[in-house]
């Protein structure tokens, strides 16, 4: 059977289409949105009949018992649907990076306890029990890049070791050999009434199985593409307006265009936070079938932009306390580390190469110039001149105000801080330490030696 969309589901769900006479369905992709669809789903599926639903937990789960169910006849009447939420089934060597680096993330972030089912999620891909490891920590490089397909990370690896060794015992079965399993089982066939529901948002397409299930199930896709991007934010946004609309709807609502835009200014494509966020909109209007802008500025968080640039004006007036504060905001709610460090490293930019075209000889920048010279002397002069023309778009007041404040720093000490924002971006990829403790130490340093002028010479001041 063809790959299904996700965004086609409904419209087969409205009908008897003949993927939805198969016993066997999988969702992949985004978590929450193979939720949402699997729900859909199911409720499709048990609709006017009896029927009982079996939760399985994929982190927990035995997929050889998972399978035994399945194949076994139910006294219970209906249909009985074995749902595995997170399943890890189609795990493999070849998304082992791809687990690591989540296991990394939600550590650094903090959450132990996500990184550590990461973490029995990637010795499950290799068929690797936790009580039989050893640990991490003393697995050579080249043993490392044959288990795992990838190499081993140059840090300590003991946070690693830690967290599995709490997990030994709680972990669940051995995938190796399950798929060979699962197909010999599903072409003997299912007992009438048994229906396997999977959703799994990490899959090895070149996996047996997978490509199994894609011929003799209905699997769904509901990925969404990552990045900042043109195509991938139109996509983003889409589906972010369809929950809004989803969700709005339940309420009998709905929410004006350049709302809409404002709300994945401050959300972000979080569908999560997307779908709480549009439930608190739809309370605090109360009788109003329409949500405005003035509802999001009072009931939304700040915006990405407004708390950054909080965040650049306090690093630089040497704000220690507040800018250490303003990390702390960010991160809690929910803006990645590596997105704070692209919008200080844009503000450094700015003023070195602000900086730069102040030390030119013409058009001559002067310590003092008001306002008004700017506007009308030096800024059109300096876009004649100047190949940054996309720096010097904008109105001109804040252009002049950026002007000043780049000529209170050194070049050379803003290109020191390039260095360590770069330095910090490779720990943030690369390092377990905590996101959290990578930038409050970034900013430390970077504080500790401001690229400030110390009277006419150009020095750092310590």
């Amino acid at each position: 059977m063809p790959l299904i969309k996700r965004s086609d589901l409904p419209a087969l769900l409205d009908q008897k289409s003949p993927e939805l006479e198969v016993q066997v369905f999988l969702f992949f992709g985004e978590r929450f949105l193979c939720k949402e669809a699997a729900d859909l789903l199911q409720e499709k599926l048990l609709a006017g009949q009896p029927g009982a639903v079996h939760a399985i937990d994929g982190d927990r789960e035995d997929p050889a018992r998972t399978l035994s169910r399945l194949m076994s006849f139910s006294l219970l009447p209906g249909r009985q649907i074995y749902r595995v939420a997170d399943t890890r089934i189609f795990h493999s060597k070849t998304v082992a990076s791809e687990i690591w680096t989540k296991a990394v993330s939600a550590f650094q972030a903090g959450r132990p306890g996500p990184a550590g089912k990461y973490l029995q999620g990637l010795l499950q891909a290799v068929g690797m029990k936790v009580e039989e490891r050893g640990t991490l920590a003393e697995i050579p490089p080249a043993e490392w890049r044959n288990i795992f397909d990838f190499d081993k990370p140059s840090e300590p690896l003991d946070w690693a070791d830690k967290l599995l060794a709490e997990a030994e015992g709680t972990g669940p079965g051995t995938t190796a050999g399950v798929g060979e399993r699962f197909i010999e089982a599903l072409d003997k066939g299912i007992p009438p009434g048994n229906i396997l529901l999977l959703t799994a948002e990490t899959v090895d397409k070149r996996q047996r199985l997978f490509t199994y299930l894609k011929k003799k199930a209905t699997v769904v896709d509901c990925s969404v593409a990552a990045g900042s991007g043109a195509a991938s934010q139109v996509e983003q946004k889409e589906i972010l307006k369809e929950l809004i609309q989803k969700t709005l709807a339940g309420f009998q609502k709905k929410m004006e265009p350049q709302a809409v835009e404002m709300f994945f200014e401050r959300v972000g494509f979080h569908p999560v936070a997307a779908v709480v966020e549009t439930e608190k909109l739809a309370l605090y209007a109360g009788d109003r079938p329409v949500i405005t802008c003035a509802d999001l500025e009072e009931m939304v968080a700040r915006t990405r932009e407004d708390a950054l640039y909080e965040l650049t004006d306090a690093l630089g007036k040497r704000q220690i306390g507040r800018t250490l504060t303003l990390v702390s905001r960010l991160l809690e709610q929910g803006i990645h580390e590596l997105a704070i460090l692209a919008t200080l490293r844009n503000f450094v930019r700015k003023m070195l190469i602000f900086r730069s075209l102040q030390k030119r000889p013409s058009p001559a920048w002067r310590s003092g110039m008001n306002a008004r010279d700017f506007q009308n002397s030096y800024l059109p002069a300096l876009k004649v001149e100047s190949e940054w023309s996309e720096l010097l778009q904008g109105h001109p007041y804040a252009l002049f105000m950026s002007f000043s404040k780049a000529s209170e720093y050194s070049c050379a000490g803003l290109k020191r801080w390039l260095a360590l924002l770069l330095d910090a971006e490779f720990r943030l990829k690369g390092s377990p330490l905590p996101s959290r403790l990578v930038l409050e130490e970034l900013f430390l340093t970077m504080l500790k030696g401001a690229p400030k002028l110390s009277g006419k010479r150009e020095s750092m001041v310590y």
